[in-house]
């Protein structure tokens, strides 16, 4: 019944909705700010999309919206589901599947992330190269429908090289400074501790998070481009000279959510 329940989301959605998104845009704690520059915004609550996960997690609004920025149709998801939640892996990526039924081709993932590159700082947006997953699950682990995609995807490119490029000139179009780097993903929901990230340090990460992975894998299967910004709101444990709180998370999100916004505004205007 899996891609029956996804088939019967996307055609609620599609009822609210005059004009089909191509592109989707994931947003992490803190990060929903992105919804306030969106016009004629249709707001649609997951809890009213039939079969859709709701979240409980602080920082994130749990609404599907779709509207427009610049002459751009765009849908964000404000509020995003985690592993560490209790959701199944499937059950976590079933928004991406419901956005490949609206003919979504461009998959922006953002989130709230711990620095471990010791030359990062809390404010910083990293744009993401690559992933680590240090999750023994795969959202790919089970029964394979051949309606999505291929059983064995391709990830040597889990995010476009091509929408990386394009945001580099956005960024420089605007002033927004920015990092490039690899984000390891983590179980969540305590924080890592200082040996794990001397681990992930030496394996090649240079940000920590709970989440993004599981989408960006589930796009790429479903023959979408992904696009990845991480945004630093606190140094890792061990480099932090001060204890973890999601609260402190949320807030140097909201403050770097502007940057954030001007930066996707450029973007998505010139795609």
């Amino acid at each position: 019944m899996f891609y029956e329940n996804v088939i019967e989301s996307a055609e609620f959605i599609k009822e609210k909705i005059s004009e089909l998104p191509k592109t989707a845009i994931i947003l992490g704690s803190g990060l929903g700010g992105i919804v306030d520059i969106m016009e004629n915004k249709i707001v649609i609550p997951y809890g009213d999309i039939p079969h859709f996960p709701q979240s409980g997690v602080a920082g994130h609004a749990g609404n599907f919206v779709v509207g427009k920025i610049g002459s751009q149709v765009v849908a964000a998801m404000q509020g995003r589901f985690h592993f560490y939640e209790g959701f199944t892996m499937r059950e976590l990526t079933y928004p991406v599947y419901v956005m490949k039924f609206l003919g979504i081709e461009n998959l922006i993932v953002t989130n709230a992330c711990g620095g471990v590159n010791k030359s990062f700082k809390p404010g910083d947006l990293m744009i993401i190269d690559n992933y680590i997953s240090f999750l023994a699950m795969n959202p790919l682990i089970g029964n394979h429908d051949d309606r999505f995609g291929p059983r064995f995807p391709d990830m040597s490119e889990p995010y476009s090289l091509e929408i990386r490029e394009k945001a580099v000139e956005a960024a420089e179009k605007v002033g927004i400074e920015y990092k490039s780097g690899v984000y390891a993903l983590f179980t969540g929901p305590c924080y890592e501790s200082a040996a794990e990230i001397r681990a992930f340090a030496a394996l090649g990460a240079d940000a920590v998070g709970m989440s993004t992975v599981p989408e960006t894998i589930i796009g790429n299967y479903l023959g979408m481009k992904v696009f990845g910004v991480s945004c630093v709101t606190n140094m890792a444990t061990g480099i932090a000279t001060v204890k973890h709180s999601h609260e402190e998370v949320v807030r140097v999100a909201n403050e770097a959510s502007e940057k954030l916004c001007k930066w996707m505004q450029e973007l998505l205007i010139n795609w």
